[in-house]
């Protein structure tokens, strides 16, 4: 089975990590995100990977070379300028076999532990062209609860909303490369198409899940990653 990973971001908001290398391979606990993702991939029979890349691509094949050193087959793609998620997908997608999928896919700023047996599953069951994985929106400030006579009742402390969010991993089908972009971003153009066609579906996840966009996440990933055993 493929995957294909999103790895070219700058991660601005991770300087300095990121002023020479990619922001998915800023390392958590020793590793980089990137390793981190590979070994969950590999763990559900995810052999091949491409890695869509662009900042500081040289970084990440240095690391990875053909993939062998980490069990799988790792290929690439480099832009030699950014062409947004939906054109790197589209890249990426050129070089797996013609027909292949499922297909794998995420950003490369992500740690998870989410069964992807059971992501694949429900892609499978619904006949989905893209299925997005969607985890819950946690509130990032504390939250106050009133009395309806404006008296503080409660202080909640981060707490998890009601709303989903999109999680960033993504099972993909032959239909949704063939609608994708040659630039631009697959959530402006490809996901609006199949949601209004009832072919686009969410899994909600309440797996772990971490995104990294700054250094306050990169600190906190690597507590959790630690405290779940995943380092």
């Amino acid at each position: 089975m493929y995957a294909l990973i999103i790895a070219g971001g700058e991660g601005e908001r991770l300087r300095p990590y990121t002023w020479d290398r990619p922001k998915p391979m800023v390392p958590v606990c020793g590793r980089p995100i990137l390793e981190h993702q590979v070994a969950w991939l590999r763990r559900y029979g995810v052999d091949r990977i491409v890695m869509l890349c662009h900042y500081r691509a040289e970084a990440i094949q240095e690391h990875f070379g053909d993939g062998s050193r980490f069990g799988v087959c790792v290929q690439y793609t480099v832009e030699e300028e950014p062409l947004g998620r939906g054109g790197a997908l589209r890249l990426g997608y050129s070089l797996l076999p013609p027909g292949e999928e499922p297909v794998i896919a995420l950003n490369g700023d992500i740690i998870t532990d989410q069964p992807l047996d059971a992501l694949l599953a429900f892609h499978r069951r619904k006949g989905a062209a893209a299925t997005v994985m969607l985890v819950p929106l946690r509130s990032p400030y504390g939250i106050v609860r009133l009395a309806a006579d404006g008296r503080v009742r409660a202080f909640l402390e981060k707490p998890v909303l009601r709303h989903w969010i999109n999680g960033g991993i993504y099972v993909l089908s032959h239909e949704f490369f063939r609608r994708l972009p040659e630039r631009g971003d697959h959530e402006d153009t490809t996901f609006p198409e199949l949601a209004r066609e009832g072919k686009l579906y969410g899994y909600r996840s309440r797996a772990y899940w971490r995104s990294i966009d700054t250094i306050k996440d990169l600190r906190e990933a690597e507590r959790e990653v630690q405290e779940r055993g995943l380092a």
